[in-house]
C-alpha cells in the first residue's frame, strides 16, 4: 500500500493526524527532501527506510514503490504542503495504477493557508474579493496561454503566486498589464510556518525591491490583491443581527 500525505507548510505540528499516524507506521518514506521540513521524520519507526526524492526520477520513485511492494512493505509518499497543489502526483498514480499498486491520498495544509496564517490574513473578504486565483508564472515548465498571468489579473481577485520568486520584476509588470494598479497591496511570504519565517507588505510594484532587500530568491508565496490591506471590507451576512439564515431569524 503506498500513502500520499501531505506533510503541511513546514511546522511539524501543522501536519495532520492521519498524516503523522501513517508516518509512524510506514516501513519506507519517500520525501521531497528540498521542500519537506526533515523534523518530520523524526515521526518514523526506527527500521522506517528514508529515500529523498529531491535526488530521484519519477522512474527511480516507482521503483524504490514497487521494490517495498514486492517485500509487503507500506510506503508513504511525502509531499509537501497539500499534494493536490503542484504536487505532480498525478503522473505517479497513474504508474501505480499500471502496476496494480494500491494507493491512497491524505490531505495537507497548504502553504497558501500557512501564508494566511502569517499574515492573519483573510483571502474572502466581502466587498472586496470572493475569489482566489492559485497559479505560476511561466519558467522552465510552461503554463497554458489562457492561464496567464495578466489573464487572471484582469478579475481583480486575491491572487496566490506560487514558484515565482525568482520573477518578480517580470510578476509586477504582468500583474499591473493585466489591470492592478501598481500600488495595489502585496505580500512575500517566506517558509511559512517554518521557524526561519519571514513575511513582508508591500506593492505590487514593490516586490522584486523588496524581496531583494530581504534576500528572498525562493521558497516564498506572492499574495497580490486588495485583501491584503485587510480593510474597506463589507460585514459578512453570516452574522449580520439583520440577516435572516437557516439558522436564525433577522431580528425585527
Amino acid at each position: 500500500m503506498v500513502h500520499f500525505v501531505g506533510a503541511g507548510p513546514g511546522a511539524p505540528d501543522l501536519i495532520t493526524v492521519r498524516g503523522a499516524r501513517l508516518i509512524g507506521e510506514a516501513d519506507v518514506i519517500i520525501y521531497a527532501g528540498s521542500l519537506v521540513n526533515p523534523a518530520l521524520l523524526e515521526m518514523k519507526k526506527e527500521s522506517c527506510r528514508i529515500c529523498d526524492s529531491a535526488k530521484m526520477t519519477l522512474e527511480e520513485v516507482i521503483e524504490t514503490i514497487k521494490d517495498a511492494e514486492k517485500e509487503g512493505l507500506t510506503t508513504v509518499r511525502l509531499h509537501t504542503g497539500d499534494p493536490c497543489v503542484y504536487g505532480a502526483v498525478r503522473e505517479q498514480m497513474d504508474l501505480l495504477e499500471e502496476a496494480g499498486i494500491c494507493y491512497d491520498s491524505t490531505p495537507g495544509v497548504s502553504s497558501f493557508c500557512g501564508a494566511a496564517a502569517a499574515l492573519d490574513l483573510e483571502y474572502t473578504l466581502p466587498g472586496i474579493s470572493q475569489s482566489v486565483v492559485i497559479t505560476r508564472m511561466a519558467g522552465r515548465t510552461p503554463v497554458p496561454d489562457r492561464e496567464s498571468i495578466e489573464t487572471f489579473a484582469a478579475h481583480g481577485a486575491t491572487m496566490v503566486i506560487f514558484l515565482s520568486t525568482g520573477h518578480l520584476e517580470e510578476l509586477s509588470k504582468r500583474l499591473v498589464d493585466g489591470g492592478y494598479a501598481p500600488d495595489t497591496p502585496a505580500a512575500i511570504v517566506y517558509k511559512a510556518s517554518w521557524p526561519d519565517e519571514e513575511k513582508y507588505i508591500c506593492t505590487i510594484e514593490t516586490l522584486a525591491q523588496t524581496a531583494q532587500a530581504h534576500g528572498i530568491t525562493k521558497t516564498a508565496l506572492i499574495i497580490a490583491g486588495e485583501t491584503v490591506a485587510q480593510s474597506g471590507y463589507e460585514r459578512s451576512k453570516l452574522y449580520d443581527p439583520s440577516f435572516t439564515t437557516e439558522y436564525r431569524r433577522a431580528a425585527d
